[in-house]
């Protein structure tokens, strides 16, 4: 009944708030449901025996529950943001509520596509993140945002229609076409044709990929990312990438049981190095600390299937990473929103002495660059530390050097805006500065996050590491 719960709630409440159009209710909804998400995600945890919903398409099980933690948590993070950050939005009723509903109906098809058991399925509720998200990267309607959400769905849509093809030659390549349950495929996967499930993955990858914002399919995330509200682009970089990354795990999983493993670990890791790659080329050229930071989450996405690329503990470091980047971006992204308020600019040019401004966002700013930075005590340094020693281990020296030497550009462009930005003489006018009051409700959940990230970075609790180790042995054996 839990899971029943997380998906017909925001589609009631989407209903209700549809005709009621109240900025009070649209906000007690969102708290609503982000108070329930996370307690009903770790009752889902706790009890291992939760029977499948909606006669088997959706279930818990030892690799999504992970997911659905990280979103509970960044979905939690971000409803309370949101109370401050609509409260300081010059926005009226129907607005405020297109934007709630937005977030509700994001919400329920990342759940979806998480608890889903059947590819198919997987696959639509992908598309419906789209279609559910494409208003909300357009919610300032600028003509900028605009063209960011028309080159979202463009793009995405392209992509999953890839992925639909890529569903198709898989089921060309059974011997009995009438399943696409994950537990049926990987049942039969020995009776699967090598040829048409190498087709598959291929085109299953870089639609899906797409979403993932890996490159080089990765063109619509820096723009969606930059135009969207900083609440909805946290949502975006912690939490639907993820969902994307999932649906590309389920299926690497069963080319892992036919024995193509070798050949996707390949097509992985010279996706994960591309995108290091392009993060590194355009890090240098960007005015704008939004599309940086969207930049900044193609590289981790990157980092993250090379650790599935390289397997053994390279699998364990993808998990750490794929908890850390979440926690430390949502931080990021949201801590940006604070910037854009006081500066009322997205322009890292015109911003210095955000310290001197604001002292609270100045250091959640640097902390959370520490954290993407993967410097010691983010937990980012471990996932990389493990990553690169499993690589060097494997004799992979050379792609090790390589991911080394691109971190090391990638970390040093985004430090040189950081640093530029935090430190430095106040550019604006004292009195334009000083107007521009902030919420509480805008620091404390950046606050929570970046600890939590930074603790892990020093102590991972038993319970933490066991689910974590759940989901890599769900994946692969160590």
């Amino acid at each position: 009944m839990m899971i029943e719960i997380l998906l017909i709630f925001p589609l009631i409440a989407s209903l209700i708030l549809f005709f009621a159009r109240s900025k009070n209710l649209n906000d007690y909804a969102l708290i609503i449901y982000a108070i329930l998400y996370p307690f009903i995600a770790i009752c889902l945890y706790l009890n291992k025996t939760e029977n499948p919903s909606f006669q088997n398409y959706f279930m818990v099980d030892q690799l999504n529950i992970l997911f659905l933690l990280i979103l509970a948590i960044i979905f939690t993070g971000v409803a309370f943001y949101n109370l401050g950050f609509t409260q300081a939005s010059d926005i009226d009723n129907i607005q405020h509520t297109h934007y709630s509903i937005g977030i509700l109906l994001f919400i329920f098809s990342m759940t979806g596509a998480i608890l889903s058991t059947n590819l198919g399925l997987s696959w639509v509720f992908i598309e419906a993140t789209t279609l559910a998200s494409a208003y909300l990267i357009y919610f300032n309607k600028t003509k900028h945002a605009l063209e960011a959400a028309w080159k979202y769905v463009f793009i995405c849509s392209i992509g999953i229609s890839l992925a639909f093809v890529g569903i198709i030659l898989l089921l060309i390549g059974t011997e009995s076409a009438n399943s696409l349950f994950f537990s049926d495929l990987y049942t039969n996967a020995a009776k699967l044709n090598p040829f048409w499930l190498k087709l598959s993955f291929v085109f299953i990858l870089i639609g899906i990929g797409t979403k993932m914002g890996l490159a080089p399919v990765h063109a619509w995330l820096p723009d969606a990312h930059s135009e969207a509200p900083s609440p909805i682009s946290a949502l975006l970089s912690a939490a639907l990438l993820n969902s994307a990354f999932l649906v590309i795990l389920r299926v690497f999983k069963l080319m892992e049981l036919t024995h193509l493993d070798h050949y996707a670990r390949i097509l992985l890791i010279s996706m994960g190095i591309l995108s290091l790659f392009v993060t590194a080329v355009f890090v240098f050229n960007i005015n704008n600390y939004k599309r940086m930071l969207a930049y900044s989450s193609i590289e981790n996405m990157g980092i993250i299937v090379i650790g599935i690329a390289v397997g053994g503990l390279g699998v364990y470091a993808a998990m750490l990473h794929l908890i850390g980047h979440s926690l430390i971006k949502a931080s990021f992204f949201l801590t940006a929103g604070n910037i854009l308020k006081k500066f009322e600019t997205k322009k890292i040019s015109d911003i210095s002495g955000i310290l001197k401004v604001d002292k609270t966002t100045g250091w959640l700013w640097i902390l959370s660059f520490i954290g993407i930075a993967g410097l010691p005590p983010s937990p980012l340094f471990l996932s990389e530390f493990i990553l690169l020693k499993t690589m060097l281990e494997k004799n992979q020296i050379i792609p090790a050097l390589i991911i080394m030497l691109l971190l090391t550009v990638i970390i040093y462009g985004i430090g040189k805006s950081v640093i530029k930005m935090s430190f430095g003489d106040i550019k604006i006018p004292q009195i334009e500065y000083k107007s521009q009051k902030i919420n509480l409700a805008m620091y404390l959940p950046q606050v929570a996050l970046i600890a939590g990230a930074l603790t892990l970075g020093i102590y991972i609790p038993p319970y933490i590491n066991q689910i974590i180790n759940n989901a890599v042995l769900a994946i692969s054996s160590l």
